[in-house]
């Protein structure tokens, strides 16, 4: 791939307007009497004016920029009215949220800046790879409660050329020296108590980083522009500076006390006082900055090697906060980082209806478990369960829509918590995703759905395999975006930090994560048997991130939808729920994204989640008032109405009589934006 051509592009040539002038003048003969006359002077034919050729004005591109029908475009991050970036208090859903259009390349992410970044690689020719890192990059500066330079990822990316579909494994990993009590305690032999001052906020939960060994390959594969103009807007925010965001803001002010606990955290998030930064507060990070530079000089052996490594290592294995106060360290090594590898994976994908539908393989179980609620929803005609009253929200989803989705996903979830963990340590039954995704099991798994009455919490399959413990650990955090480019490539992408602020400890302006706590903390569930996502070397702790990609047919080719979402445990019901609204109930990409949050774990006791910030449900009298929550507890169900933090980023190619175009749809419930070389619908 080509690695030198620069990103940037010329600005417009002015242009120039030459008048032309035209004059004329009168040429009047007389003669006196008797004086010969002169023939008469004949005037020779005037020519018509000669119009010089006007330069047609240029066509003003506003490709990147934020545009309102009716108003001025506007750059984002300028501040100007109207700029998305303007800092604003936390909502819980954003109402009015319209499709954006694009012509051939677009970005989708979960903030207005980072969107931004991606969408000026793109419109200066790069790949959807090469804006992933720029994505990135401004991503883990603005939104540290989400992500990081120093945190996981996976991602997939469709090549158009080749139609191919491949995933990128980024996912963090436990150092050589963890123990299946690693998280347990603090020595298995002579203190047998929980880290402190908590498995999280200690060192044992952070794993040896992989995004950018991860973005690096992905670039190796797939970029066209140079990688050391890739953080370019990333080191600008980071040294001029950015302003703290509703999120942001709320997740300073929840992790105040954890971050007294690390001086760079403490100096960077709070005041002299303590006091956690408020809303608005312009931020910058220099030392962000100069990991940024030293990433675009050297590559990503600059985190893994050197300096920057070293003192991430040192951090992890810090025995002591700011306050004197002890912490636990972790025993990550030098070597850790430098023999960390990020891993190209074959997707799992599945038919599904008239779509092939590809999503994240192992070690993240999210890919298995959107196919497989999928697969058992396939054997029943959703069509006749689409929402009502359908606005640009998304409308009202229906009882029985609600409940077939919810059983669908208890089945899966019952499946994965079983069974799915780093394949790389411990295989699928039959060792292979096609175990728990084939037509028949998936038929065998619908059968148990009851039109009538909720089935409660869902067994897993038997496969008549060794006892094999549940894994039911609690996952948070995360971000996603989904990238289009010129060519037609794709790039869907969550990336992560774990849970808000990760553990609380900062190295050279990056937040840490706290991976490992993705992990069962003990080896055995409750019946002793074995946990396949218990703890061990050099293993990647399960996740449930799905980037997910619908290709219409029975391969991959013709792109129809990009999606996912940052939401922890719940990021599979996020983007089953998306992918029915579209394909099954015939959604653009913002209504499926905006509609609303519902779906079920397989918890204990059981639940069923409809997203209670949503305008189109009522939770007024307990939610008596609203026909849906009453349905669904006729059903049998336990409905829980908290708000859902979903961060849906989707990308639906739609074709039109003049040729294809795409739709894009930004969660409502967080800060994101849509960007492209944007069009009226």
């Amino acid at each position: 791939m080509k690695k030198n051509q620069p990103w940037w592009v010329l600005t417009p040539i002015a242009l120039s307007l030459t008048l032309f002038g035209c004059g004329g003048s009168d040429n009047n003969n007389s003669g006196g009497f008797g004086a010969v006359a002169s023939p008469p002077t004949v005037a020779p034919p005037v020519a018509p004016p000669v119009t010089p050729p006007v330069t047609p004005p240029v066509a003003i591109d506003n490709s990147c920029l934020t545009t309102n029908p009716g108003t001025t475009p506007v750059v984002v991050g300028s501040g100007d009215a109207g700029d998305p970036a303007a800092p604003e208090p936390a909502s819980g859903y954003v109402v009015g949220h319209k499709v954006v259009t694009a012509k051939s390349y677009m970005v989708v992410a979960n903030h207005p800046l980072a969107t931004k970044a991606g969408c000026d690689v793109l419109k200066a020719g790069g790949s959807a790879a090469d804006a992933a890192i720029a994505v990135q990059a401004v991503l883990g500066l603005v939104e540290p409660q989400s992500s990081s330079l120093a945190g996981g990822a996976f991602m997939l990316y469709f090549d158009a050329k080749t139609n191919k579909v491949q995933a990128y494994d980024g996912r963090e990993t436990a150092p050589a020296g963890a123990t299946g009590d690693y998280l347990r305690y603090i020595d298995a032999i002579s203190n047998k108590t929980t880290p402190i001052p908590s498995a999280r906020a200690s060192g044992r939960s952070i794993g040896t980083p992989g995004v950018m060994r991860m973005l690096e390959m992905a670039h190796g594969d797939h970029g066209t522009l140079a990688w050391k103009d890739l953080f370019g807007e990333g080191t600008r925010l980071a040294t001029d500076g950015f302003k703290i965001g509703g999120r942001m803001a709320n997740a300073i002010a929840g992790s105040a006390n954890n971050l007294k606990r690390d001086a760079e955290a403490a100096a960077y998030f709070l005041d002299a006082a303590g006091v956690p930064k408020p809303l608005g507060t312009t931020l910058t990070n220099p030392a962000y900055a100069n990991v940024l530079k030293a990433i675009a000089s050297q590559g990503a052996d600059a985190m893994y090697t050197g300096k920057i490594a070293e003192d991430i290592v040192a951090k992890i294995r810090i025995t002591q906060a700011v306050d004197g106060s002890p912490i636990t360290p972790g025993v990550t090594t030098l070597d850790d980082l430098k023999n960390y590898r990020a891993k190209r994976r074959d997707p799992v994908c599945a038919t599904y209806r008239a779509y092939y539908i590809c999503s994240m393989s192992p070690p993240s179980s999210g890919g298995i478990g959107v196919l497989s609620a999928l697969g058992i929803l396939e054997n029943f005609n959703l069509g006749l369960h689409a929402p009502t009253n359908i606005d640009i929200e998304g409308g009202k989803p229906t009882v029985m829509g609600v409940h077939l989705v919810s059983e669908a996903e208890r089945l899966a979830y019952a499946d994965r918590d079983k069974y799915v963990a780093d394949t790389d340590f411990v295989p699928l039954p039959g060792n292979s995703a096609d175990t728990l995704l084939n037509k028949n099991y998936m038929r065998s798994r619908a059968d148990l759905i009851s039109f009538g009455k909720t089935m409660g919490v869902a067994p897993a399959g038997d496969f008549g395999l060794p006892p094999i413990g549940v894994d039911s650990t609690v996952e948070q955090g995360t971000t996603h975006f989904s990238i289009v480019d010129k060519e037609g490539n794709v790039v869907t992408m969550t990336t992560t930090v774990e849970a808000s602020l990760g553990s609380f400890h900062m190295s050279n302006g990056i937040m840490l994560n706290n991976q490992l706590t993705d992990f069962n903390a003990t080896p055995t569930d409750g019946t002793g048997a074995l946990v396949p996502n218990r703890v061990a070397p050099g293993k990647r702790p399960r996740s449930t991130m799905a980037p997910t990609m619908v290709f219409k047919g029975s391969g991959p080719g013709d792109f129809v939808m990009a999606t996912g979402s940052p939401g922890g445990g719940t990021i599979i019901q996020y983007v089953v729920k998306t992918v029915v609204g579209a394909l099954d109930w015939g959604l653009d990409a913002q209504q499926a994204t905006s509609l609303v949050d519902f779906g079920a774990s397989n918890s204990t006791p059981p639940s069923t989640a409809v997203g209670g910030e949503h305008p189109n449900i009522d939770t007024s009298n307990g939610g008596a008032n609203d026909p849906l929550l009453v349905g669904l507890r006729t059903l049998g169900h336990t409905v829980s109405t908290g708000s859902q933090s979903s961060g849906i980023s989707t990308i639906i190619r739609r074709k039109t009589a003049n040729g294809a175009v795409l739709d894009g749809g930004a969660d409502p419930r967080r800060e994101g934006i849509v960007l492209g070389d944007v069009v009226s619908p």
